[in-house]
């Protein structure tokens, strides 16, 4: 089954705890601080796999965690960092931030990685919090939370030429006869439910990737038939080669044919339009056919070049894979537009808004803000210093203030992410 388009869940690992250790060694007494630090969590890394070429283990492994960090160890030994999670994906994969709708990378070579989802730092242990007024703290630091996002995966297929044309105008035919291919071929529309790839070899050492897309019909670029299924993989290719149905075997004219895909194609990206493109003017062996070629070039001009075909028969269409072969030739390497989606150029601001904010929730008093939230997160609650220094922490951020200005008072609850405690005067 080919699968273009998937949204898994990523997380980084969380990062060690450090620990609260002390020097235990015979004849050293009053021994310090001696608490490690944990290991940093691993990261979550996408990438390219060139032996794939669908999306289908990411349809059934939809959640990707990694492992988070060793803990800190006594003697100052630091935790050790965790392996990061690499999660295998074909060449032609975009990744969307489900959340902003920003591309976060788009892998095209094999061996490409890319971060999606980077591990928390490891905690501190006592011994970094150690000073000249307090050498001895039982303070220490739970690891960071690892980040972690919704991704949208999508898969557009990578290949130099993609067959374009309405539904049974021949194009699966096309690439059976000219590449190892064994796409489906029945009367009936959309007999071609995804992408067909084939490898074409010219005959004189030069070869290309031909893709056979799936057919259009009027309305594609709003969803309509296998609408957006189809035209994301067109962005890819470098030439496309229109099929259309000379003979008109299906009661529909030629020419009205050719001009409504390539206003498909506009409306769904407009680059799309200027993509190089050749007719291949199919079914040149039914009667009727020369007539409408002859009616096709006048109408069309030289804005195309225009190859009569008989995939059937074979009759042109070396000759069209020889001047398919040319064109590609002169033209640059793959293009890799992204559907104006991109982040490449934007400036990122720091958003101006509160570090917390304070409500009231029935009874209690709900303080909220992302780094208050790590902060309680990474607070060891086990230790008294640990405690105080959060407290202090809170005093400093002006949370104290904030909650008394809102109502608190001596013995009321507050609530920070899951931790709850009593509001002290």
């Amino acid at each position: 089954m080919f699968v273009d388009k998937v949204k898994v869940y990523v997380k980084g690992g969380d990062g060690g705890n450090g620990i609260v250790a002390f020097r235990r060694e015979k004849y050293v007494p009053n021994g310090g601080p001696a608490g490690g630090d944990g290991g940093r969590g691993g990261d979550v890394i996408f990438v390219v796999d060139e032996g794939l070429n669908t999306l289908m283990d990411l349809r059934y492994q939809r959640h990707y965690k990694a492992s988070r960090g060793e803990h800190g160890r006594s003697k100052s030994q630091h935790g050790r960092n965790a392996d990061p999670l690499k999660v295998r994906v074909p060449p032609g994969t975009v990744l969307i931030d489900d959340e902003t709708g920003d591309v976060i990378a788009d892998l095209t070579e094999h061996g490409e990685e890319a971060v999606v989802a980077r591990g928390g730092r490891g905690g501190r242990g006592n011994t970094r919090f150690a000073t000249a007024s307090n050498p001895a703290p039982s303070i220490s630091e739970n690891g960071e939370p690892g980040e972690e996002r919704w991704i949208v995966c999508e898969l557009k297929v990578l290949a130099d030429v993609g067959l374009v044309g309405y539904p049974s105008v021949g194009k699966s035919t096309l690439l059976s006869v000219v590449s190892a291919a064994k796409p489906k071929v029945a009367a009936y529309h959309f007999t071609t439910l995804s992408p067909n790839l084939g490898v074409v070899d010219v005959g004189d050492g030069r070869s290309f990737v031909m893709a056979d897309l799936p057919g259009l019909i009027e309305g594609a670029h709003q969803g309509v038939g296998l609408g957006h299924q189809f035209l994301q993989h067109i962005e890819r290719t470098r030439l496309i080669v229109h099929v259309v149905d000379m003979a008109g075997s299906e009661g529909r004219n030629p020419f009205l044919d050719w001009q409504k895909i390539n206003e498909e194609l506009k409306l769904y990206q407009h680059n799309l339009s200027d993509r190089p493109q050749v007719v291949a003017a199919n079914k040149m062996d039914l009667p009727g056919a020369q007539e409408n070629l002859h009616a096709f070039k006048e109408k069309v001009g030289d804005a195309v070049p225009v190859y009569p075909i008989s995939a059937v028969t074979r009759k042109g269409v070396q000759e069209l894979m020889y001047q398919v072969a040319d064109r590609l030739d002169r033209l640059p390497k793959r293009s890799l537009s992204q559907k104006g989606r991109t982040t490449e150029g934007k400036v990122f601001r720091v958003p101006e808004e509160e570090a917390f904010r304070v409500r009231r929730d029935n009874d209690a008093y709900v303080v909220e803000g992302p780094r208050l939230e790590k902060l309680v997160k990474m607070t060891n609650f086990g230790h008294r210093d640990s405690i105080e220094r959060f407290a202090r922490t809170m005093k400093r951020m002006g949370v104290d203030a904030a909650l008394r200005e809102k109502g608190a008072r001596d013995g009321d609850t507050v609530r920070i992410g899951d931790f709850e405690f009593e509001f002290v005067e």
